[in-house]
């Protein structure tokens, strides 16, 4: 039996890594751990998981490990939490400046995930060789001024922030999420050439880009850590519906809960909230507040 990593999953069929081999095999669920996997979760890039051969050839996975961590995004009715990728170290959340334009409500929505999860988080700008795209990430700094989270400027095509994006991800795992057409397989490729990812086109009618990745992947770097890959997530919401949690994924909100007149309090309606005084006072972002109040909205 040997010891290895989930690369991708596949309709049923498992890409593993085995330790110490740089040659992936293809294996299957073995009957016991097909139920369970029916009544559970299901195995997902990261995984870490153990396989044995079959007198045929085959290979089979017999046995998977307890995950150290999940990216985790809202399931089918927003109510259940659908695991993403597992055993990451840090998520990055990509999108572009411009083509697509830069929508700052999805970016908070991406951060929620990240935070929901546990997990640190870069936000990396791309395409800043597009016209007006240093205003753009300028206006998102500020945005984001008090959260904590570091904003990295890049290009896939100029270099620009590409020796420091592969820095960030060296000997780590990191998962790469973002709207689809922003950059993500080739600021990959900038950072580990050679690992050919495919790169799709953006739609000039839509604006959006073509999805280029189909499910999620972990890939190697060249220069040591990992990535998976994500899908170009077209709905990104949260699992959590209740408020008081939603509202810890805001750092700037979980700094100054403590100060609030009620234990507990949502942000939303209550007197004495000192979130809401923040944000008239110009010290929270006003229109990361508005994101808060829409992802907790029964509508969003």
């Amino acid at each position: 039996m040997l010891e290895g990593t989930l690369l991708e999953a596949l309709g049923g069929v498992y890409r593993v890594r085995p330790d110490g081999e740089e040659t992936p095999v293809d294996a299957f669920l073995r009957g016991r751990l097909k139920q369970e996997i029916r009544t559970g979760e299901r195995l997902v890039a990261g995984d870490r998981v153990a396989i044995a051969r079959a007198d045929d050839g085959t290979w089979t996975v017999e046995r998977v490990a307890p995950r150290t961590s999940e990216l985790l995004r809202a399931g089918v009715g927003g109510r259940k939490a659908k695991v993403v990728a597992a055993n990451v170290d840090q998520a990055l959340v990509v999108v572009s400046a411009v083509r697509p334009d830069l929508n700052e409500e999805l970016v908070d929505r991406f951060l929620v995930l990240a935070e929901l999860s546990e997990l640190p988080v870069l936000v990396v700008v791309n395409k800043m060789e597009m016209e007006g795209a240093p205003e753009i990430a300028r206006r998102l700094e500020a945005r984001l001024d008090g959260t904590g989270y570091d904003v990295l400027r890049t290009s896939a095509l100029t270099a620009e922030g590409v020796p420091k994006l592969a820095g960030e991800l060296r000997e780590k795992t990191s998962v790469v999420m973002g709207p689809s057409g922003v950059g993500k397989s080739s600021l990959l490729n900038a950072v580990s050439p050679g690992l050919e990812l495919r790169i799709g086109e953006v739609s000039l009618r839509r604006g959006g880009g073509r999805h280029t990745t189909v499910s999620a992947r972990l890939v190697p770097l060249a220069g040591g850590g990992w990535v998976v890959d994500t899908p170009g997530f077209s709905d990104v919401a949260a699992w959590e519906p209740d408020p008081r949690h939603l509202a810890w994924a805001f750092p700037e909100f979980r700094a100054r809960a403590d100060d609030c007149r009620f234990r507990g309090c949502s942000h939303l309606h209550e007197p004495g909230c000192a979130v809401k005084e923040g944000v008239e006072a110009g010290e929270v972002d006003a229109g990361r507040y508005g994101s808060y109040r829409r992802m907790g909205s029964p509508e969003s």
